[in-house]
């Protein structure tokens, strides 16, 4: 039995809007949905609405748990109302297309660092990048002498050497290029 939205704002001591149950729908509709795709939907739903409306309604509904923002490098933020279980994301280097997989088989994915660093951590992301379906056989028929716009971008074969060099066991966060 599915749970009414306004119920399960309710439940959480969310205030129950329009505004905030379209959000929620929207997100609901449309998994790995960005916060501009939200704003266009909740907006052909009940009119006008702020992107900034749209961004307070989304950072309410990710405090109580009730949507997970996927916050991906070099991608916008994303929005899905697959909650607590321990699942991860495909990623399309071409298109972005993105689409839940289920947790890693083997070693679980690891919550304990070799070196913490004093944070207290609570969650481990896996984002797996690679091409989707579609692009894998957009590539396949393009013609090799034309440039296409679904070919894969280069992997940096050289570190780079524009700045200082951290050693990896130091490094905290960054691009991996």
């Amino acid at each position: 039995m599915d749970i009414d939205p306004a119920d399960l704002l309710r439940q959480r001591g969310i205030q129950v809007t329009a505004q905030r149950l379209a959000v929620f729908r929207a997100v609901a509709v449309q998994p790995h949905i960005t916060a501009d795709a939200v704003a266009e939907a909740v907006r052909l739903e009940i009119g006008a609405i702020s992107l900034q409306s749209v961004y307070d309604a989304l950072s309410v509904l990710v405090a109580e748990g009730l949507i997970r923002r996927i916050q991906t490098a070099g991608s916008p933020a994303r929005f899905e109302n697959r909650v607590g279980d321990n699942h991860h994301h495909l990623i399309c280097r071409i298109c972005g297309r993105t689409v839940d997989v289920d947790c890693a088989v083997g070693f679980a994915p690891c919550l304990t660092a070799v070196d913490g660093k004093g944070y207290e951590i609570d969650e481990a992301e896996v984002v797996y990048w690679g091409r989707c379906p579609d692009c894998v056989v957009q590539a396949a028929v393009s013609s090799p002498s034309e440039p296409s716009p679904h070919r894969p971008r280069e992997r940096r074969k050289t570190p780079r050497m524009d700045g200082p060099t951290i050693a990896s066991s130091d490094r905290e966060e960054g691009p991996a290029d």
